[in-house]
C-alpha cells in the first residue's frame, strides 16, 4: 500500500472524532487556568501536561501537531504561524552566533532571504550549494557547523537533491539535517531518510485551500547514542538530561517559540486539520496531473522544467527516489518579461498570485514578484530566468489545463 493510500484512511481517522464533535474542536482562548498552585508548577516543570499559554500551544494545534508527527514518523511536532516561521524555529533551536549553515540545492525566495540576509545580522553564516556539489558541500563543514539545510524539491528551480545522500554526509560528521519537505508531504519522507527535522509551509498542499496561514517543525527522537549528546550540540544537553528522547521539542518551543513568538492560532490550526484529511487524495490526483501536463506542454514546445521529463538532470533520481512525485510544481521559461506576461494574461483558468500547492492551478511571473529584488548572481544560483513563470498544478482536469496554456501561449 502506498502512502498515499495508508494516510487516506488514517487522516480521516485521527482528524474526526468517534464521540461528541466530530469536527475538531476550536480552543481560542489566549490562556488557560491552573486550578490550584501545584498543577500550575507541574504544568511550568513539564510534569503535567497541560496547556501554559497560548504562545507556547493550543489543544486544537496540539491535535494538528500530533498527526503531523504521526505523518512524517517524528516524536512530535511544534506548529508555527507561517511557513518561514517553522523555518526560523528549527534553525534557531540549533544554531547561534558564531556559527555556520550548510544549504545545498535551490531555495524559495524567503528562505534564502532569512540565509543571506537576517541571520548574517545575527552572527550565523550560510554557505551555498548547488545540488550536485555534494563533495565541496562537505568539505565545507566546520566544527561550527550547526545545520544542513535543504529543500525537497527546489522552488522554483526544480533540482532534486539526493536527501539520502545528504543525510548520509550529515551524520558521518554529527550534523544536524534539516529538510524543507512543503512541496512533497507524504511523497517524500525526510525523517526515514535521515533529516532531524522536517519542516513545512502548511499554508501550501497541507490545508489546499488558501484559507490558512501556518506551518510547522516535525523532530525525530533523540538516541541514547545521538549526535545530539556530542560536543557540537552541548547547549542542549541540559535540556537532553530533564527531557530525553523528545528533547528536541522543548528545546524549540524555549529557545525560539517562547521568546520569538511565531505561535499558530487556534482558527488556522483548524482549517489545517480539514485539508489534512483530503491531503492524501490531492497529492495523488495532482503528482498524476503533473506528469501528463509536464508531457504534453513540452510536447506543444513549451519551455517546460519538472524533472518526470527524460531531458531532466534529475530524472533519473526522480525514477529512483520520488516515487510519489515530487509535488505540484514545474516552471515554464518563455524567454523574457514580454512574452511571460502575455502568457499570464492570456490563461484563463491559472490564478495568478504567490501562494503554491492549492487547488486551483496558479502562476507567477518570478523576476518581477518574488524575486526582484535578488541581485543577479543569486537569482543564477537559484535558477531565476527573465521569462521564467512558476506553475502549481490544481485539481482541475489536466486535459483542460493543457488546453489554456497551450491556448495562452500563442
Amino acid at each position: 500500500m502506498n502512502r498515499f493510500e495508508a494516510f487516506t484512511t488514517r487522516f480521516v481517522q485521527s482528524v474526526g472524532k468517534k464521540e461528541g464533535s466530530v469536527s475538531p474542536v476550536i480552543t481560542p482562548s489566549a490562556s488557560y487556568g491552573y486550578g490550584d498552585p501545584e498543577t500550575a508548577e507541574g504544568i511550568f516543570e513539564g510534569s503535567v501536561k497541560k496547556p501554559v499559554y497560548a504562545r507556547m500551544g493550543n489543544p486544537t494545534t496540539a491535535q494538528l501537531e500530533g498527526i503531523l508527527a504521526q505523518m512524517d514518523g517524528g516524536i512530535g511536532a511544534v506548529a508555527t504561524g507561517s511557513g518561514m516561521g517553522a523555518v526560523s524555529l528549527a534553525v534557531l533551536s540549533l544554531a547561534q552566533a558564531g556559527d555556520e549553515i550548510i544549504s545545498i540545492g535551490g531555495l524559495f525566495g524567503g528562505t534564502y532571504s532569512f540565509f543571506s540576509e537576517t541571520l548574517p545580522r545575527y552572527g550565523i553564516t550560510t554557505h551555498f550549494f548547488a545540488t550536485d556539489e555534494l563533495e565541496k558541500a562537505e568539505e565545507a563543514i566546520t566544527s561550527k557547523t550547526k545545520v544542513i539545510f535543504l529543500e525537497s524539491v527546489g522552488n522554483p528551480s526544480m533540482r532534486l537533491p539526493d536527501i539520502a545522500a545528504v543525510a548520509a554526509i550529515a551524520s558521518r560528521h554529527g550534523v544536524a539535517l534539516i529538510v524543507d519537505n512543503t512541496i512533497t508531504p507524504l511523497a517524500v519522507s525526510p525523517l526515514a531518510l535521515g533529516a532531524d527535522i522536517s519542516v513545512y509551509s502548511t499554508t501550501k498542499i497541507i490545508s489546499g485551500n488558501a484559507a490558512a496561514l501556518g506551518g510547522a517543525a516535525v523532530f525525530r527522537e533523540i538516541g541514547e547514542a545521538d549526535k545530539f549528546r556530542g560536543e557540537r550540540y552541548k547547549s542542549i544537553h541540559g535540556i537532553i538530561q530533564k527531557m530525553g528522547g523528545m528533547a528536541l521539542i522543548p528545546n524549540a518551543k524555549k529557545k525560539v517559540l517562547r521568546d520569538f513568538g511565531m505561535s499558530a492560532n487556534a482558527f488556522a490550526s483548524y482549517l489545517t486539520l480539514l485539508g489534512l484529511e483530503t491531503l492524501p487524495l490531492r497529492m495523488e490526483r495532482i503528482v498524476q496531473s503533473m506528469e501528463t501536463v509536464a508531457l504534453a506542454l513540452s510536447q506543444e514546445g513549451l519551455t517546460v522544467n519538472h524533472p518526470s521529463l527524460p531531458g531532466h538532470p534529475d530524472h533519473e533520481l526522480y525514477e529512483e527516489a520520488f516515487p510519489g512525485g515530487c509535488g505540484t510544481l514545474l516552471t515554464l521559461d518563455f524567454g523574457s518579461r514580454e512574452k511571460a506576461f502575455a502568457f499570464l494574461a492570456k490563461s484563463r483558468l491559472a490564478t495568478i498570485t504567490a501562494n503554491i500547492g492549492d487547488s486551483r492551478t496558479l502562476a507567477l511571473h518570478m523576476a518581477s514578484t518574488i524575486y526582484r529584488d535578488f541581485d543577479d548572481g543569486a537569482k543564477a544560483f537559484l535558477g531565476i530566468t527573465p521569462g521564467l513563470v512558476r506553475v502549481s498544478i490544481g485539481l482541475e482536469s489536466a486535459a483542460d489545463i493543457i488546453d489554456d496554456f497551450v491556448q495562452a501561449s500563442r
